[in-house]
C-alpha cells in the first residue's frame, strides 16, 4: 500500500474511534481536526512499536485552546482507555 493511502486509512479509524475527553463531553479527533496530524505522527513513530508510537505521538501533538495563545499536549486530553484503544488500532494497522 502507498504511504499516502495508509495515512488516510489510519486517519479515518482515528477520526471515528479516538476522542478528547472534557468533563462528560467527548470530542472525536476527526471533528476536532486532529486525526490526520496524529496519524502522520503515529506512522513516523511506527518503528518504535505500537505502544510507544501511540504515547510519543500523543505527546507530540499540541492542541490550541482558547485564542490559541496556549496549547495542551494531546496526551493530557485523552483518557487512559483511549490511549489503549489507539495502541490497539496501531497494532492492527502496523501488522
Amino acid at each position: 500500500m502507498e504511504p499516502q493511502i495508509q495515512i488516510s486509512d489510519l486517519e479515518n479509524v482515528i477520526s471515528e474511534k479516538i476522542f478528547i475527553k472534557i468533563e462528560k463531553w467527548n470530542l472525536y479527533l476527526g471533528d476536532a481536526g486532529l486525526a490526520r496530524n496524529l496519524a502522520i505522527e503515529c506512522i513516523s513513530n511506527k518503528d518504535q512499536g505500537a505502544s510507544e508510537a501511540a504515547k510519543k505521538s500523543l505527546k507530540a501533538i499540541n492542541v490550541k485552546v482558547g485564542d490559541g495563545v496556549k496549547s495542551i499536549s494531546l496526551i493530557n486530553l485523552i483518557t487512559s482507555s483511549q490511549i489503549s484503544e489507539l495502541e490497539e488500532i496501531l497494532e492492527s494497522f502496523f501488522n
